[in-house]
């Protein structure tokens, strides 16, 4: 038997997982996406990731900009659904949205709950300095990720970037989620109560903080880069020019936060980063020895 779905999502960690229901031959009764928004520098409106994929596969696709309102709740309960599957869609579900499928709605998150609850949970892992991370896949409640895990998967960060965590979280929970809804066609899924302690949210990274304090640890701005990277982008200003810093790593060193070493590595407030792989504006990646013969940073010289 296969269950009636509809599937809610947005970015590009979400596909995977409506790929792998729509192989395991589930009837995808409707896709919800958050609507186009303006991108690029022509500032043209662009369809989510989740809207593209859907419509190539041929599935009905529906970009509310909110579920609050009685009609729109109404148009989702007359979908006659088994289930809702929940991958990074971005906005709040209400009860009339929760409570409307047969057997309920399932989300997929990119953490070990309860450690980061809400919008940015690869990024905040890593920024941490975390040793491992996971996804999960939970009843939703009213409360902002705070349901009953269903099956969860850990994995160890080491020295991933965002960028290759983010892929590897999105192949694992799509994976996790196509057994979590077989389970439940079966009836045999096992909930459990979220843990009370460990409690923390991962709140939407904001642009102040992707600019580089180097008075804070070698070690903390290395694992802020590799959250950030690569995009937003960790990034440090020298002779009025925004760069950015995509790998780094910690080293010995010591001199004033943000000087060039002579090893031109840059001093922090605790050791030094040898910097890898960085990026002028409007110019493409590249290691940090190529940069500075385009733009030679001298021992001594500071960065901001």
């Amino acid at each position: 038997m296969t269950l009636r779905l509809a599937f809610m999502g947005t970015p590009d960690f979400a596909v995977p997982t409506l790929a792998e229901l729509i192989g395991a031959s589930h009837e995808i009764a409707c896709v919800y996406t958050q609507p186009p928004r303006p991108k690029g520098r022509g500032l043209a409106e662009e369809e989510t990731p989740v809207q593209k994929f859907a419509e190539a596969a041929g599935l009905p696709v529906r970009a509310p900009r909110s579920l609050k309102s009685p009609e729109q709740q109404t148009a989702f309960a007359a979908l006659n659904l088994d289930a809702a599957v929940i991958v990074a869609y971005g906005l709040l579900l209400p009860k009339g949205v929760l409570q409307a499928p047969r057997l309920g709605c399932f989300n997929l998150h990119a953490s070990l709950l309860p450690r980061w609850r809400g919008a940015a949970p690869i990024q905040r892992a890593i920024m941490a300095c975390d040793e491992e991370t996971g996804v999960m896949v939970m009843r939703m409640e009213e409360g902002l990720d705070t349901g009953p895990v269903l099956l969860a998967q850990r994995v160890p960060i080491g020295r991933k970037t965002y960028g290759q965590l983010h892929d590897e979280l999105a192949r694992l929970g799509a994976d996790l989620m196509g057994r979590a809804i077989a389970a439940l066609e079966r009836g045999n899924l096992t909930e459990r109560p979220q843990q009370v302690d460990g409690v923390s949210y991962a709140k939407k990274i904001e642009k102040p903080e992707t600019r580089i304090d180097w008075t804070k640890p070698a070690t903390a701005l290395e694992c802020m880069i590799r959250g950030l990277s690569p995009a937003p982008g960790a990034w440090f200003e020298a002779r009025n020019e925004r760069i950015k810093v995509l790998l780094a790593e910690p080293m010995a060193g010591k001199g004033v936060p943000g000087e060039m070493l002579p090893d031109l590595a840059v001093a922090c407030g605790d050791g030094a980063l040898n910097l890898l792989t960085v990026q002028r504006a409007g110019r493409a990646p590249t290691d940090w020895h190529s940069f500075l013969r385009g733009f030679p940073l001298r021992p001594g010289e500071r960065v901001s």
